[in-house]
């Protein structure tokens, strides 16, 4: 979601004209965040079929029925000049719907799943964040490297302002963590279970999740008024996350397509934990960071053992830490989205 707001924010900087509509799913946090951005949204039903059990998968496929037919009814009233997909089920219905238009597909992970191995078939050109997502494609030779597109109100964050705002000393460490919109609850139990103990040492960032909210905010209470106040959690940020970004010298945190692009805007050193319960596209993305020496990998499984350690090792040396820094800053791609942006113009054919 945060890629296509980048890119249609500079599409509309570039182009004031340029009319957008948003599809999205019914349900979820999508239809605020993007209201919020000033962008008319519009819901299509839709359901994944692939590893769906027996049972879930006449309904699944009832869903993306009405889907295709719902898409059909978007496209006839929007008459849009190309669509644009960033991936996902969902954009299934729209690609079908829309298959005598151009198609640009914007694969954010390095290894794409299979609906945008799917899209990849139907689009007129594929944008991809590294190099190395080509061999994954059906047809690499429609790919061109873009990077992964950030929102500019992320960098507009320097260190010591963002420090001040969320009231952390400037001469301790400041750790980042976090696991996405969600949460991640592996990383947040064992976070909270070395809290104490990190703490002498350092300030943490915590962004938890709703889920295990009430948890974080009952161990913040009960911890002694020296340590609490270097312990800030929030259970989401929005307009900060640039500010938590900048503000960190290390973060902690599951290994989304997010982690490809952020972390490397920041030069923020990561200790990746990649969600071992889906695809295992995290383990891919986490594979690279640590291949260009920007991040370590841990497992989730070992995560309660292996966290402590692994943190104070790279806080306690700060040579290491700076090396893995400028390998993560060398990764960046600041103008990613301009850069989609376009490739979308050349698709309508009016650049």
């Amino acid at each position: 979601m945060y890629p296509a707001l980048a890119v249609v924010e500079a599409l509309r900087a570039a182009h004031p004209a340029c009319e957008v509509l948003w599809v999205g799913g019914e349900g979820g946090m999508e239809a605020g965040l993007i209201q919020r951005a000033g962008l008319p949204f519009h819901t299509i039903p839709a359901a994944g079929v692939h590893g769906v059990g027996l049972r879930a998968l006449p309904g699944n496929l009832l869903q993306l029925a009405r889907g295709l037919l719902a898409a059909r009814r978007i496209l006839r009233q929007f008459r849009p000049d190309v669509l644009f997909f960033t991936g996902g089920y969902l954009a299934v219905p729209m690609s079908l719907a829309g298959w005598r238009l151009p198609q640009l597909l914007y694969v954010p992970d390095i290894e794409p799943g299979l609906a945008l191995k799917a899209l990849a078939r139907l689009a007129s050109r594929i944008a991809i964040t590294v190099e190395e997502t080509r061999r994954f494609l059906p047809r690499p030779e429609l790919a061109t490297v873009t990077g992964y597109p950030t929102r500019p109100g992320l960098k507009k964050w320097e260190r010591a302002e963002a420090r001040q705002k969320f009231g952390l000393q400037s001469d301790r460490p400041v750790l980042l963590v976090f696991g996405g919109s969600k949460g991640a609850r592996s990383i947040n139990m064992a976070l909270l279970a070395n809290l104490p103990t990190l703490l002498e040492k350092m300030q943490i960032l915590h962004i938890s999740g709703e889920l295990d909210w009430p948890v974080v905010q009952s161990q913040h209470q009960s911890l002694p008024s020296h340590l609490s106040v270097r312990y800030h959690p929030f259970s989401y940020l929005h307009e900060e996350m640039g500010a938590a970004l900048a503000a960190a010298d290390l973060a902690v945190s599951r290994a989304g397509a997010s982690s490809l692009g952020e972390f490397p805007l920041f030069g923020l050193p990561a200790i990746l934990v990649p969600y071992p319960h889906a695809w295992r596209y995290q383990k891919v993305n986490a594979d690279y960071l640590k291949q260009h020496g920007a991040a370590l990998v841990l497992e989730d499984a070992d995560l309660q053992q292996s966290l402590l350690p692994t943190i104070f090792s790279l806080l306690e040396d700060a040579p290491r830490l700076e090396k893995m820094r400028l390998a993560m800053q060398a990764l960046s791609t600041p103008d990613a989205a301009s850069r989609l942006a376009v490739q979308i113009v050349a698709l309508t054919g009016k650049a």
